[in-house]
């Protein structure tokens, strides 16, 4: 069991990281070309809808449903039971779809006025924010049945596809910005095409997969079946206990609309870079560790089930901790390294840092919430991740009242993280008060080496940034020293580990009570 969940991590880590890149590579496209202006600020918000709608009810609410039920048909039903059920799943899913993307087309104004309230007051700047989410807004239905076949696809054990699918996305911006842009008066609509575009192809990448495993939906209309039944009474509760961070995030866009021209924007960037480290080791262990756990679940093993969570806790710990010190330390190199040419200025690099570095303060926590929550939506319980999430959301709200005011766009972002830090606590705390979750032998020795190992990391790092002016280097200069600094970074970290006497078994020993 072991060897496979680290084999399905090590495959969706490896294409989530290509994907991370392209998504690099496009950020410091828009930046160079489109810098920090209103009409960046209308894309983000235009984009940020929809992509935070597909993963509230798709990558967060729904996989979270779906895949254990699925678990449970493949489980204990016929083959012609599960294929009837994804038929009738995909079929009720597309009709409330397109339903949901007709009434937001229609609602676009409305939905500007709702998530960026502060554009109402710029003129033009709320006219272009409507127009551009009115082509970007049927993303939602194109992307969430692509999540729909992934799901079925991590189910089944296959990875890959899903796990590379998102690369499309950034290749079809970055085209739209080189060669479609140039061709529109307002050049920022062709990243709206782009994000449509991306849409289509992303869905239709699946397909071959799906008819490979003979489990291509014929869509049939399912409402009152038993199965789709348990889905949606399960997606409800689950909108908010999986999707909590995402929507802080959107509440963070929507009080940064009020701030100076600029803060939707730096908020944006520096998410994008949290999102990198995010991606690679929080979605990739989240989207292994859900099928593992309900697979459990539904075999009624509490002891895999237990076993399945601390090696996703020690993961976490293991990569989570260096990586989220290491990104506060290194955000003004990294931004002036991957954003700071042309449009996108010294000014942007200061602004845009200090909200990374908020940001980045609640990796750590990012990163657990995604392992914590299957921990119970694998067992079919979304109410309790529910509860949390609101007390996570009322405390984002709170804390973006205090800290707005003296820290501005950084204050949005560092409420973010500590709410991040009060949802992630409770859901450990809950798990192990239940005790579905009995954590393994040497913890303390374990999270004693990981420190050791970070405190070396962190006065390498810090020493090495003795003197150094990156503002004033070339793209060359920069890029080597930034290369230089991470790569050994990751040396001194892995060396401190070897020294206190880390190995690999140490992320697996059996349960106490084995």
């Amino acid at each position: 069991m072991t060897k496979q969940l680290y084999k399905s991590t090590a495959i969706v880590s490896g294409m989530t990281l290509i994907s991370r890149v392209m998504g690099f590579i496009r950020d410091m496209l828009i930046a160079n070309i489109f810098g920090v202006s209103p009409a960046t600020d209308a894309f983000f918000v235009a984009f940020k809808i929809p992509n935070f709608l597909r993963r509230l009810f798709a990558e967060g609410a729904f996989a979270h449903a779906f895949v254990p039920v699925l678990s449970d048909y493949k489980q204990n039903a016929a083959p012609a039971e599960l294929k009837s059920f994804i038929d009738k799943t995909a079929g009720t899913l597309t009709v409330l779809l397109m339903v949901l993307t007709l009434v937001g087309v229609l609602a676009t104004p409305l939905l500007i006025v709702f998530f960026a309230p502060g554009f109402l007051w710029q003129g033009s700047h709320y006219e272009l924010a409507v127009s551009l989410l009115r082509i970007t807004f049927p993303y939602l239905l194109f992307i969430s049945l692509t999540a729909f076949a992934g799901s079925i696809l991590n189910a089944h054990g296959r990875f890959a596809v899903p796990a590379i699918t998102p690369v499309f996305l950034n290749i079809c911006m970055i085209m739209a910005a080189l060669w479609l842009a140039p061709l529109f008066d307002e050049p920022v609509l062709a990243l709206a095409w782009g994000v449509f575009a991306a849409g289509v192809i992303q869905m239709l990448f699946q397909w071959p997969a799906l008819a490979r495993l003979g489990l291509l939906p014929r869509l049939a209309w399912g409402w009152r079946d038993s199965g789709v039944r348990r889905v949606l009474r399960l997606m409800l509760p689950a909108i908010f206990g999986v999707s909590v961070v995402q929507v802080n995030l959107l509440f963070d866009t929507l009080v940064a609309s009020f701030l100076a021209a600029g803060s939707v924007s730096w908020l944006y960037y520096s998410d994008r870079l949290v999102e990198f480290p995010l991606g690679i080791l929080g979605v990739a262990v989240s989207s292994v560790i859900l099928p593992s756990l309900s697979n459990s679940h539904a075999e009624q093993d509490s002891f895999a089930f237990s076993r399945s969570l601390d090696w996703g806790l020690k993961l976490v710990m293991l990569i989570g901790l260096p990586a989220t010190l290491g990104l506060v330390l290194l955000a003004r190199p990294l931004l002036a390294t991957l954003f700071q040419y042309n449009e996108f200025g010294a000014d942007d690099v200061a602004m845009t840092s200090s909200s990374l570095m908020a940001f980045a303060l609640g990796l750590l926590a990012f990163i657990l919430i995604k392992v914590l929550v299957p921990g119970f939506t694998a067992r079919q319980d979304a109410k309790t991740p529910v509860r949390f999430g609101l007390y996570s959301i009322v405390g984002n709200v709170l804390l973006n009242l205090v800290l707005v005011w003296p820290l501005a766009h950084a204050g949005v972002a560092l409420a973010t993280t500590l709410s991040a830090y009060l949802n992630a606590g409770l859901l450990l705390m809950a798990l192990l008060k239940q005790k579905i979750y009995r954590p393994g032998r040497g913890w303390l020795l374990f999270m004693g080496r990981v420190i050791f190992g970070c405190l070396l990391m962190v006065g390498f790092l810090i020493r090495a940034a003795e003197g150094q002016t990156w503002l004033d280097w070339g793209v060359s200069q920069r890029s080597g020293h930034l290369l230089f600094e991470v790569m050994a970074a990751m040396l001194v970290y892995a060396a401190g580990l070897v020294l206190v006497g880390m190995r690999p078994r140490h992320l697996h020993e059996h349960s106490a009570d084995s």
